[in-house]
């Protein structure tokens, strides 16, 4: 017997909330820094949504501050501020480490990364952009999965079993991942420093070395990374010494984030 959505502590009104939070994430989502204006109708198209659901979403969110209607269209509001400003307070590395990131980054000219685990995933929290044309980016706030790349064989270091195998389920080969997995992570432990070539992306590869937190484990991953022709042995034994004096500053520091436990 189906129980009454009353009766079972769940309502229409429940799955209605969470959809319209999404709705308006999808709507300030549009908003970007190449793009700081979007109009009713550009919302409308991309979203899919019906015009008087977003002309409803808009009024909300114009009422919270969070976004202003103008004659141009619809840009970020004010009231976006005081969360901007809590998520710098949060989020914000040290002059130190970012400096030593820059002057890392310039040295070997790729593109340097700061990673943290959140769940069963990765996320960027800080990068400095390689100096040569061809490059790979990966934007700060990007979550990427655990189950590829160097960065993550060096923060699943401390992860126990149960971890490990959760991580290859989500992969593409599934449980058969875990395998390679658990022998890949052993390595990065052994080593003090992980490689990966294509394992996420085909013409892409990355070096990571951990970053210890003042628990003693590993609180973050920096890593390089770029196209694979220019990940030649000897250059990647140039980018383990230049992150691991990089990352052993940063460790000498006392390097926290809100993630960690």
């Amino acid at each position: 017997m189906t129980m009454p959505e009353a009766a079972s502590g769940k309502s229409s009104g429940d799955h209605g909330g969470v959809r319209s939070v999404q709705r308006a994430v999808e709507i300030l989502a549009l908003l970007s820094e190449d793009r700081p204006v979007v109009t009713v109708g550009e919302i409308v198209k991309e979203t899919g949504l019906a015009k008087t659901t977003v002309v409803r979403m808009l009024a909300t969110l114009g009422k919270n501050g969070l976004v202003w209607t103008t004659s141009a269209g619809v840009t970020a509001g004010p009231g976006l501020w005081r969360w901007a400003y809590l998520a710098r307070r949060s989020w914000e590395l040290p002059a130190e480490i970012r400096h030593l990131m820059r002057e890392t980054g310039q040295k070997t000219r790729e593109t340097i990364n700061l990673y943290v685990t959140r769940d069963l995933q990765r996320v960027c929290i800080a990068q400095q952009q390689g100096t040569q044309t061809l490059r790979h980016v990966v934007q700060v706030g990007d979550q990427l999965p655990l189950w590829a790349g160097a960065s993550s064989k060096v923060l699943l270091s401390d992860a126990p079993t149960s971890t490990l195998e959760r991580v290859a389920a989500m992969s593409p080969q599934g449980a058969e991942r875990l395998p390679d997995l658990r022998e890949a992570v052993g390595r990065a432990r052994e080593d003090g420093f992980a490689v990966s070539h294509g394992e996420r992306e085909i013409g892409v590869s990355a070096v990571a070395v951990p970053v210890i937190a003042p628990s003693g484990r590993v609180g973050a991953a920096l890593s390089l990374s770029g196209p694979t022709a220019r990940f030649t042995d000897e250059r990647v034994a140039v980018f383990v010494d230049e992150l691991i004096s990089a990352s052993a500053q940063m460790t000498a520091r006392g390097f926290t984030h809100p993630f960690e436990a």
